[in-house]
């Protein structure tokens, strides 16, 4: 009393393969893999070094205003001429709870663009701002004399 699940008698055989959909899934995944960092990359700037720096904020749900060593703006990864600054930063801030501005400005900006642009926030009523920077790696941190 067995039951005849295809094969030598020529019976269809009604089992699903699922190695090649295995394979399929393997593939998806590590491109996946792949892309995701890349499309969270934003704007490619030189951060300057500060020693009292804390970790990097998480920018995913931050307005992110970038400054790069050409003068070129940036509010959250999108191009924005020097003119349409605050408007874009504004209507950025509208859907945020916390009103926060981040400054991404690369090492090789000019420090009168940095400034320019925070004088422009002032004038707009965003008071909280702030800068991200890389940690300053210390010469005595791996010795551990400090």
């Amino acid at each position: 009393m067995s039951m005849d699940v295809g094969g030598a008698k020529g019976g269809i055989k009604a089992d699903i393969n699922v190695t090649p959909l295995v394979d399929v899934m393997l593939v998806l995944l590590i491109i996946m893999m792949l892309v995701a960092p890349m499309l969270q990359k934003g704007v490619d700037v030189r951060l300057p070094e500060a020693g009292n720096s804390s970790d990097k904020p998480e920018t995913q749900n931050q307005t992110v205003l970038a400054v790069t060593a050409d003068k070129r703006f940036y509010v959250n990864s999108v191009p924005v001429p020097e003119s349409e600054l605050l408007t874009r930063v504004q209507s950025a801030l509208e859907d945020q709870k916390e009103k926060i501005v981040l400054i991404k400005g690369d090492t090789d900006a000019p420090y009168s663009a940095i400034m320019a642009v925070m004088d422009k926030l002032r004038e707009a009523q965003i008071e909280d701002v702030g800068l991200i920077t890389e940690k300053k790696l210390q010469a005595g941190a791996m010795g551990g004399n400090e």
